[in-house]
This record gives structure tokens, C-alpha cells and sequence, in this order.
């Protein structure tokens, strides 16, 4: 239902996180590298069967220059969610940011904040879950979970 695609297999490490989330939430996922720059006919063909292949929405990781949630969105008419990645080639992330930010009109792409593909994932499980009323059920309880995590700390603080 989701794919996970990154431009490089160094930012495997943060995209994770929107996998790990996706697993939690029982989402099927595949996940893959997808180079707008390095292999733009695969990202080509990538983006053109997605939908065909049954994915509903695209979680695309970059940076640096970090066109490809763009490039992507540019050809898929599924929704796409861009995370910014603070690679070793970033100017301290904002490069990714907004490159992924500053999309022209017509070519929407959901943007995360740097580094977060956990909320990518999130946010995916979302929308498939506008369809799907036990994934949304399972959102929710995630996010009662989240409320449960923060008021157990207080207590602990406050003590």
C-alpha cells in the first residue's frame, strides 16, 4: 500500500523509521533506492506503475538537492509525502527542506520536517486509513499511546 523510497542507500537509516511505524500499524509496505539524478529512468517507471502496482501513497526520502519526492509527484498522481534528509552533502538539512517544500502549484508534496520519517509514516497511515476504518482505529490507539507516554513522564517528574 506504501512505498518507502530513498535517493541513497545512506539514508536508509532515518527512512527506517517511517517502515518501523508502518509495521506497527500493520501497513504493507516495499521499500527501495530510487535515484532522481543517478537512475532517473527507474524513478521514470518507478512513479508510472506505482498505482498499478497497488501503492496508495509514497513516502520519498532525499537530500541535498532532494528533487526526487518532487520529480516523483511530478509524474504519479498518488499522494507523496517528502522527507528531508540532513545528508553529508546538506547544508545543515535547509537545502532538502526546501527543495521539497517549494513545489510549484499543481505538484503538491506533503513535507515533514527534517529527518522525520516516522511522521512520513504517520501521515500515510492516515490517509490510507480515510478508506480504512481499522487502520484509522489502529492510528488512534497509537496516538492514546503517545498521550499515555507523556502523562506517565509527568507523573514520574512530578513526583
Amino acid at each position: 500500500m506504501v512505498a518507502i523510497i530513498m535517493g541513497s542507500d545512506s539514508d536508509l537509516p532515518v527512512m527506517q523509521k517511517a517502515a518501523d511505524i508502518l509495521t506497527e500499524l500493520r501497513v504493507p509496505f516495499e521499500m527501495t533506492i530510487v535515484s532522481a539524478h543517478r537512475t532517473p529512468e527507474r524513478m521514470f517507471r518507478f512513479a508510472q506503475t506505482a498505482r498499478e502496482r497497488g501503492i496508495r501513497v509514497v513516502i520519498a526520502g532525499a537530500g541535498g538537492a532532494a528533487h526526487l519526492p518532487g520529480m516523483v509527484a511530478a509524474i504519479t498522481p498518488l499522494p507523496v509525502i517528502g522527507v528531508p534528509v540532513k545528508s553529508s552533502n546538506s547544508i545543515d538539512g535547509w537545502d532538502s527542506i526546501l527543495s521539497i517544500l517549494q513545489m510549484p502549484e499543481g505538484v503538491p508534496v506533503a513535507t515533514v520536517a527534517l529527518n522525520a520519517a516516522r511522521n512520513a509514516g504517520i501521515l500515510a497511515a492516515q490517509i490510507i486509513g480515510t478508506g480504512d476504518p481499522d487502520l484509522l482505529d489502529r492510528v488512534a490507539a497509537y496516538k492514546k499511546g503517545l498521550e499515555q507516554t507523556v502523562l506517565e513522564k509527568a507523573r514520574k517528574m512530578e513526583a
